[in-house]
């Protein structure tokens, strides 16, 4: 929602081997406009190149929890979000999720 975010939903998805191009394509067809639309546009969308590979992380900010969870509960809601899951359901081998807090340093003020 917002990239000055005190909350931020981190959520890292694991890809079949050799199924990373197929996973982008589906999020980005099928995920991505019911995302934008509950959630805003993303802090940000990685791939892994060093480390655990195979991996797709992204980061949506929320102004606190409340928001958090009723984004994602309107998101859930939305008619066209079970052709994403159907869609994913085989590319995906695990999924973690962590909602972060911003730690406000008074050197970055």
């Amino acid at each position: 929602m917002t990239f000055d975010a005190p909350i931020v939903d981190l959520r890292t998805y694991t890809i079949q081997l050799r199924k990373m191009a197929e996973f982008i394509d589906v999020f980005d067809r099928l995920a991505m406009p019911v995302q934008l639309k509950y959630l805003g546009r993303p802090l940000g969308m990685y791939t892994s190149a060093v480390g655990p590979l195979n991996q797709v992380v992204h980061l949506w900010g929320f102004p606190d929890m409340g928001e958090f969870e009723r984004c994602h509960a309107e998101r859930d809601k939305d008619p066209d979000w079970p052709a994403y899951l159907k869609a994913s359901g085989h590319l995906i081998t695990a999924q973690e999720n962590r909602l972060i807090r911003r730690v406000d340093l008074p050197s970055l003020k």
